[in-house]
């Protein structure tokens, strides 16, 4: 892989690595056709948030409209709405769980879009190998070089691209941004700045002394735009940035790292795609689970709160910004013998934005009976994930080489005629 340095001593990563049609009608429907600028010259921002662990989409955006959820789940299931710890009421069959009270506001002023029974079509029930297909973007295959974010950003790069155009807050660079396009990954901006600055420090002479007497190797190259990157992020100075609008983040691993997207959003850096995980939250719930509280409730809490201060922190900033989750894969729609779940198939995704045409769920539900379940066991995938990444690649980020980033795989309209309007 053409030009690739790790400084791992110091807590970052500043990496370079180194095909389907239109998406379906029904996913235009929740994002407006703005390119990559807006009239301003500002530039469109994605958020991509990995539930790692494969979350439960069953009891994370419960149906409660349906009597099979209660029976495959009598220990574990969310109560209906206007019950005690009931879930919060979206459209009069589905409904939040009530540790989402927080996205509430959101779908009510249809920032937020759910896209249910969505996922892989590949069976697998690995995390390991279900991680490697989504955030490669071609499910069954291993071979794949780079993630589907990467391959965004090479089929969009300028000549003039900040070095911040993509970041990850994450110790290492995710499956998503390895490839072709140098991309950022940091545990926190401190760390960049200040770590970054004691390693410079301590190899005057000497680092800079490899980059002189290696001039046509590759990791000098990757070294001086380190060295680069460091005093750009010093003169930006995202840390000036305080939580606006009365954002109140969750003094969490996954809090802080959102907060942190915000202050790079806020400083200007010219960061377009932000990656993070779930940092600290641990999605798989195969014993104690629980309900309506519990295990998953708690994860939850921790999740909607966090991403409800982003929200509310970029306020009007929001118009630029779309977010979007994801997990691997869901989880079985009957509860296992230690009232927990296993690894599934189908699952939930949320959408987030001012320009996202929320208020609704959007997906082909084909339901939990048992004819209707994939392998008898569990939720149906009914939505390609990659439908979903194209339509907010295309239609938010203004990106429309869709068959190289998703080498392979063309939507069949036919198959969503459910979700057409």
């Amino acid at each position: 892989m053409d030009r690739r340095y790790f400084l791992k001593s110091s807590g970052i990563a500043l990496a370079s690595f180194g095909l389907m049609a239109a998406a379906p009608n029904f996913l235009h429907q929740f994002a407006n056709a703005q390119t990559i600028s807006d009239r301003s010259g500002r530039k469109k921002i994605l958020i991509t948030i990995f539930q790692r662990g494969a979350v439960d989409g069953l009891n994370m955006v419960v149906p409660y409209g349906e009597s099979e959820y209660y029976n495959l789940r009598p220990n574990i299931a969310v109560p209906k709405p206007n019950s005690v710890d009931g879930a919060v009421n979206l459209d009069g069959f589905f409904g939040l769980h009530p540790s989402l009270k927080s996205f509430e506001a959101l779908w009510r002023n249809k920032q937020l879009a759910i896209v249910n029974s969505a996922g892989s079509p590949d069976n697998t029930r690995s995390h390991f190998d279900a991680q490697d297909y989504m955030e490669s973007g071609t499910p069954g295959n291993k071979g794949t070089r780079d993630g589907w974010l990467s391959r965004v950003l090479q089929t969009s790069a300028g000549k003039d691209d900040s070095a911040f155009r993509a970041v990850s807050l994450t110790q290492q660079t995710p499956r998503s941004l390895m490839g072709r396009y140098p991309t950022i990954a940091m545990t926190n901006l401190a760390d960049f700045s200040l770590k970054a600055g004691i390693y410079t420090k301590s190899l005057q002479g000497g680092f800079e002394g490899v980059y002189e007497q290696n001039s046509k190797d590759s990791l000098g190259e990757t070294g001086k735009e380190t060295f680069e990157a460091v005093n750009y992020l010093k003169t930006a100075n995202p840390a000036q940035f305080k939580p606006e609008n009365g954002a109140a983040y969750p003094n969490t691993p996954f809090g802080r790292s959102l907060r942190q997207i915000a202050q790079l959003i806020k400083s200007d850096v010219g960061l377009e795609i932000a990656f993070t995980d779930t940092p600290g939250l641990n999605w798989d719930t195969h014993l104690n689970q629980g309900g309506a509280r519990g295990q998953l409730a708690n994860l939850l809490l921790n999740f909607g709160a966090s991403i409800t201060a982003l929200v509310t922190d970029l306020g009007k900033r929001m118009d630029d910004v779309v977010i979007l989750t994801m997990s691997e894969f869901g989880r079985t729609a009957r509860q296992n013998g230690s009232n927990g779940t296993d690894h599934g198939h189908g699952n939930a995704m949320f959408v987030i934005g001012n320009s996202v045409k929320g208020g609704k769920v959007y997906g082909d539900w084909q339901g939990l009976k048992p004819d209707r379940l994939n392998d008898g066991r569990d939720l149906a995938v009914t939505t390609d994930f990659r439908d979903v990444f194209g339509e907010v690649a295309q239609k938010h980020l203004g990106n429309k080489n869709l068959a190289k980033i998703f080498p392979n795989h063309s939507a069949n309209a036919n198959k969503f005629k459910g979700f057409l309007s």
